[in-house]
């Protein structure tokens, strides 16, 4: 097989790693807690920037996202996909813009092979015609707007503790994400990892076949016994890569640092590998559902960091490259 040649490095990396490699016993992703968030401002920094400069990876407690509405997003996502698939498909995937409903069109460098997954995704500025009616899933938008809003004031607080560290003004990254811009990129996804009866025997498959993220923060919300998302943590997991499972807890967020932030900070901030395997013999072989919010900033951004470790680039130049390569 022709191994695809991509004009970024991580992509290129990433067509390296698809086997499934060595898997450990522990678990070893930071936990922070962000109670009385202003009061503790300085404290809660410094965790996130020793996670996100040694780890890539850490978790949030106490961040002010209702245990009640992360359950009715994720109910009203099961609904959602539970419509047959000429009812999904009145909501196409618009090409380009990460906005609506695809199955199985995700590739990845590492695998080649289509992700096992469906995907619902809301981008603010390209949503026209693509919500389903009240009929067909009641509060689905207003609810999952709501989400989104939510998702994105979390985002950037978290974002502004990386701005302080980086000598940048505290708001830069919310400037940089501004939800009311039709330049506004970041997206909710909500996903449904299929069931698996419905995957092929033959050949290697995964859920979401290894990758980097390429935004500038994830924020990934689970369920309880719906595990199967692993993490190649450490500052040199490029080089030593050991997967880690991340036992999924109720009303625990999940984050990642993405390569856009990577590329911000001078690569001090480490975007870091991850994967959703396939469920073992004695695991749930059911459907599998997330959510996850990406901090993208808006296409009009010029990303350069610092110190000017890497050339001025554009996040619409940048998020096109990376489309391109993940989507079949």
């Amino acid at each position: 097989m022709t191994q695809t040649c991509y004009q970024l490095d991580e992509l290129n990396f990433e067509t390296t790693i698809g086997g499934r490699g060595v898997e450990a016993d522990v678990e070893s992703i930071p936990m922070i807690d962000l109670h009385d968030f202003e009061q503790r401002r300085e404290e809660i920094t410094e965790q996130l920037w020793q996670a996100a400069t040694q780890v890539g990876f850490f978790q949030l407690t106490n961040h002010g996202i209702a245990l009640t509405d992360i359950e009715k997003a994720f109910g009203l996502s099961e609904q959602f996909f539970s419509l047959p698939q000429q009812d999904k498909q009145q909501f196409p995937l618009k090409e380009g813009l990460n906005a609506g409903w695809e199955f199985k069109q995700q590739v990845r460098p590492s695998t080649g092979t289509a992700d096992q997954k469906e995907s619902y995704q809301i981008t603010l500025p390209h949503m026209d015609d693509l919500w389903p009616s009240e009929q067909l899933v009641p509060e689905f938008e207003s609810h999952l707007l709501s989400m989104e809003h939510q998702a994105w004031q979390l985002g950037m607080k978290v974002l502004s503790c990386f701005a302080d560290k980086l000598g940048f003004e505290r708001d830069f990254f919310t400037r940089a994400h501004q939800r009311e811009s039709q330049d506004y990129l970041s997206t909710l996804r909500m996903l449904h990892y299929l069931p698996m009866a419905e995957i092929p025997t033959e050949g290697e498959h995964w859920r979401a076949g290894a990758h980097t993220d390429f935004d500038c923060l994830t924020m990934v919300f689970q369920q309880e016994n719906q595990g199967g998302l692993q993490v190649a943590g450490g500052k040199d997991a490029k080089q030593n890569l050991v997967w880690s499972n991340v036992v999924p807890k109720a009303g625990v967020i999940t984050c990642n640092i993405g390569d856009m932030l990577m590329r911000w900070s001078d690569d001090l901030l480490k975007s870091t590998l991850h994967r959703v395997r396939m469920p073992s013999a004695e695991e749930n072989q059911g459907s599998r559902y997330s959510m996850a919010f990406f901090c993208q900033a808006n296409r009009d951004q010029i990303i350069q960091g610092p110190q000017q470790r890497y050339q001025p680039i554009t996040a619409q130049e940048y998020l096109k490259m990376r489309i391109n390569a993940n989507f079949a």
